[in-house]
Formats: structure tokens, C-alpha cells, sequence
């Protein structure tokens, strides 16, 4: 039940916003984010943290003619982004509360859908399910940067769409694949057991690649992100780097390790190498970029080529320390952008050379934009440095040279990151527009410092992140040590 609301809650919450009309939509809107946020909380409080397998279930049957079921649960591995996405939901309705002018109703309402159809890719256990929701998330996302966008939005958000689109059709043809090895079932949980020989785990395992690493996205199907993040809104480059981008890296630890582990460890070489370019390459490529959000979101790319190198290092440390680095990126992600586009609505510029001596203007918003660069940086104490370090760990047990080149992200972050916050934040006052820029607002404040103290309290103290999902990872770790065929 407590799922089922995760789901509906925030949709009804979007589609009342909608009917509410503009004067009234903020608050129901408001409403809605945070009762949605609040049917997560006994998730967590309620979660057996010993218990490996799917809690919370839900299995009612959906379409009989083709065992097709509504079937809702999650794991240690699923939770948290229940969780993070409930959260980031309040923070980006909130942020977005004066800045929107135009159809207000619509822009809330297509936020609190997406939450929704969010929560439902996480919690899915039925392979039809799952790729409805997984599908339904790209439609209030297009509409989102195709009509509160920049200038060449529609360009953005069709490249977004074919991107993504392209890459599903392949899964879907896998997913028609495995309901006919497995005796006409579409539950996750049964495929997970099904015996593949390793040729056809290889072709599976592309199949579901394709969609996942557009998703993430991995080098070299990465060059729609920056043209997306670049032409959304504010709102809309929060839930694309803190959500949107962990379903393709979801996918990957739900569907392709499990499913298919003879062929993950067959083809570990590959996704260890895609990963080490993202995280080496890109960041090299985000030093030469000029505008901010371009910069956050090539970052991005780099980050999440952690997340990837976890994964495929078949231990603990390496998948642990992946899903924490994912949950550590949505909030310092969410942050850097909100902190971008607080400057925006002030002075309508992207690019760091319109910028210079924010500090002497706005100094509360230049200390909290540090922390966040430092997380971006991943300096110890900050969640950033949690996911990166357990990561690099387990890199070490595996080949010392991975760890290596991993830990060039910590070089090329820190360089990257505080290179751009030198030239926007320090130095003499660059212009009049800077001179006149007025400090933080209480509700600016308040979303800010939300993530302040999430971030501090993830890279202080972890535990509460880590414990929920020890069981499920052992349990994935112990699945994929067992042949399939």
C-alpha cells in the first residue's frame, strides 16, 4: 500500500496542480510534494535492514491474458531513490515557486507526474511495468524542456527523446525475449533465476545496455546531456541529473548483473574501460567548458562513470560504493544547479566570463555554493568524497591501475569545479550586474541549506545510507557467483 501511495500520491498531487488553475497550483503542488515525500518515510523506518529480498510488496494481477502483473516492491538497493526522489520533488516545486511565471499549473503538475512515474521505475518487479513507468518518465520530461526551456529547447528535448527512445526499443525486444524463455512470466524475480547459455546472455545483455547506457549516460552516448541541461529550466536540470540519469545505472544492477552474470563478467572489461573514459576523458573535457551548466553536466557524465566502475567490479565495495556515489550525486548535482540558477534569474547569463566578485554581493550564497564545489570535488566530509573513495577501494582489490585512473576524477574534479567557482565567486566585482545582485531570499535559503545539510550528513555519517542496502548487495553479489548455465 505504502508504494502503491509513493506512486499515486504525487500523480493525483500533479493532476489536481493542473486543475487548480495558476493562482492556486504552487500550494497544491507544495502539498502534494511533501505528502508524497512523507508515505516514503515508513519505508525506511519500516525496512528490515537483514532481510536481502523485496519488502513492502504489492501483486495484483494487471493484464491475466499475458501474466502480466501489478506488482510493486523494494529492496536495499531500490529504497533510497524512493526516498531521494520524493525529496528532490518538494526542493525543485519550491525552487521553482517565483521563478515560473508562465503556466505555472502545468510546469507543477508535469514535476509531480514524473515523480510519480519516478517511483514507480523503482519499485516495479513486473518486466511490463517497469518499462511502462521507465517509458512514461521521458513524456513530462520533454515537455518540461520542450516549453519551459531555453532557446533551442525543441532541438534539446527531440535529441533528448530519440536518444533515449532508441536505445528502449532494443530492451523491449529482450524483454519479449526472457517472457518467452521463461514460460510466459514478465516477473523480475523469476528471470533472475532463469538458466541463459552465454551467447544469448551477450545479446541480452547489449539489448538492455543500449537503453541503460543512454540513461546514465556512458561515453560515447553522453552528447545528449549537456544540449538537455543546457535548454531545461532549473527544475527541469534538477530531476535530470539527481533522478533521471540514476534509472539507466538502476537498470543495470536490477536487470543486467543479476539476469545476466556470465556474460556481465565476460564483458566486465568493456564497462570497466567505457567507465574509466568517462571518468578521465570527459573530465578533461569539462575543464575547456564555458558555460556552467554545460560544466555541471559534463561533470556529471565523469561521476557517474564511477557508478559504472562500481558495479562491474563484482564486490562490495565497488557496488556499495557505486549506489552511494549515486545518491551523493543526485543531492550535490541538485545543488550545483539550483545554485546555478539562482544566479541566472538574477542576471540571465550562463557563461562564467559575465561573472566575477559574486562574493562581495552575495556571501551567504557564495558559502554554500564552497561546500557544494567542494562535494563536486569530492573533499572528505562531504558525501562526494563517500561513494568515491569505497569505489576506489574496491577498484584496489580488483587492479591497481583502475584505482589509479579512477582516482584522476579527484584531480580533474577539483580542478574543474573550483576553476569555475574561482572565476564567479572571487576576485574584484566584474560589472554593474554583479555590483547591484542581491543576496539568498528565505526561500532560496531554505532549499539551499536542505542540501547543505544532506550532504554534510551523508559524508559525515553514512551509515544510515549504507546499512539498508548490505544484505541486497551480498545477496546480488552471492546470485552472480552462482553460473546460469
Amino acid at each position: 500500500m505504502l508504494l502503491s501511495l509513493a506512486i499515486w500520491v504525487p500523480i493525483a498531487a500533479g493532476l489536481l496542480a493542473l486543475a487548480a488553475g495558476e493562482r492556486n497550483s504552487r500550494w497544491v503542488a507544495l502539498a502534494g510534494a511533501i505528502a508524497g515525500f512523507l508515505v516514503t518515510i515508513p519505508l525506511y523506518t519500516g525496512f528490515d535492514a537483514q532481510n536481502s529480498g523485496f519488502q513492502f510488496q504489492i501483486n495484483l494481477s494487471w493484464i491475466p491474458q499475458f501474466n502480466i502483473h501489478y506488482h510493486l516492491g523494494v529492496d536495499g538497493i531500490s529504497l533510497l531513490f524512493v526516498l531521494l526522489n520524493s525529496f528532490i520533488t518538494i526542493l525543485v516545486v519550491v525552487a521553482g515557486w517565483t521563478v515560473v511565471e508562465s503556466r505555472v499549473a502545468q510546469y507543477n503538475a508535469a514535476f509531480l507526474v514524473m515523480s510519480g512515474l519516478l517511483n514507480g521505475v523503482f519499485a516495479a518487479l513486473d518486466a511490463v511495468l517497469f518499462y511502462v513507468f521507465f517509458e512514461a518518465t521521458l513524456i513530462p520530461m520533454f515537455i518540461i524542456i520542450g516549453v519551459w526551456g531555453g532557446p533551442n529547447r525543441v532541438y534539446a528535448a527531440v535529441k533528448f527523446f530519440l536518444y533515449t527512445l532508441f536505445g528502449s526499443l532494443l530492451m523491449l525486444v529482450a524483454l519479449l525475449y526472457l517472457y518467452q524463455k521463461s514460460g510466459g512470466s514478465f516477473a523480475i524475480v523469476d528471470w533472475h533465476k532463469l538458466p541463459l547459455e552465454l551467447e544469448a546472455q551477450k545479446w541480452l545483455f547489449f539489448g538492455f545496455l543500449f537503453a541503460f547506457a543512454v540513461k546514465v549516460p556512458m561515453w560515447p552516448v553522453h552528447t545528449w546531456l549537456p544540449d538537455a541541461h543546457t535548454e531545461a529550466p532549473t527544475g527541469g536540470s534538477v530531476v535530470l541529473a539527481a533522478i533521471l540519469l540514476k534509472l539507466g545505472a538502476y537498470g543495470l544492477v536490477r536487470f543486467s548483473l543479476p539476469m545476466f552474470p556470465d556474460a556481465a563478467r565476460e564483458l566486465a572489461w568493456l564497462m570497466i574501460a567505457l567507465s574509466l573514459v568517462a571518468i578521465a576523458y570527459i573530465g578533461l573535457v569539462t575543464l575547456v567548458q564555458t558555460d556552467m551548466k554545460r560544466l555541471i553536466a559534463y561533470s556529471s557524465v565523469s561521476h557517474m562513470g564511477f557508478v559504472t566502475l562500481g558495479f562491474f567490479l563484482f564486490n562490495a565495495y565497488g557496488v556499495e560504493g557505486g549506489l552511494v556515489q549515486m545518491i551523493s550525486h543526485g543531492f550535490v548535482s541538485a545543488a550545483l544547479f539550483l545554485c546555478i540558477g539562482v544566479m541566472y534569474d538574477r542576471m540571465h547569463s550562463r557563461q562564467i566570463s559575465d561573472y566575477g566578485g559574486v562574493v562581495n554581493t552575495m556571501p551567504r550564497f557564495a558559502s554554500l555554493m564552497m561546500l557544494f564545489a567542494m562535494a563536486n570535488a569530492g573533499l572528505p566530509a562531504t558525501s562526494g568524497f563517500v561513494g568515491e573513495f569505497m569505489v576506489i577501494m574496491g577498484a584496489m582489490k580488483v587492479n591497481f591501475w583502475v584505482a589509479a585512473v579512477a582516482a584522476t576524477t579527484l584531480i580533474w574534479g577539483a580542478a574543474y569545479t573550483l576553476w569555475m567557482y574561482k572565476r564567479v565567486i572571487f576576485g574584484a566585482v566584474a560589472n554593474d550586474k554583479v555590483a547591484s545582485l542581491k543576496d539568498l531570499n528565505p526561500r532560496e535559503l531554505i532549499v539551499l541549506s536542505a542540501l547543505a545539510a544532506a550532504v554534510l550528513f551523508m559524508g559525515v555519517y553514512p551509515l544510515p545510507f549504507t546499512e539498508v542496502m548490505h544484505a541486497s548487495v551480498n545477496e546480488l553479489l552471492r546470485h552472480m557467483a552462482i553460473p546460469k548455465i
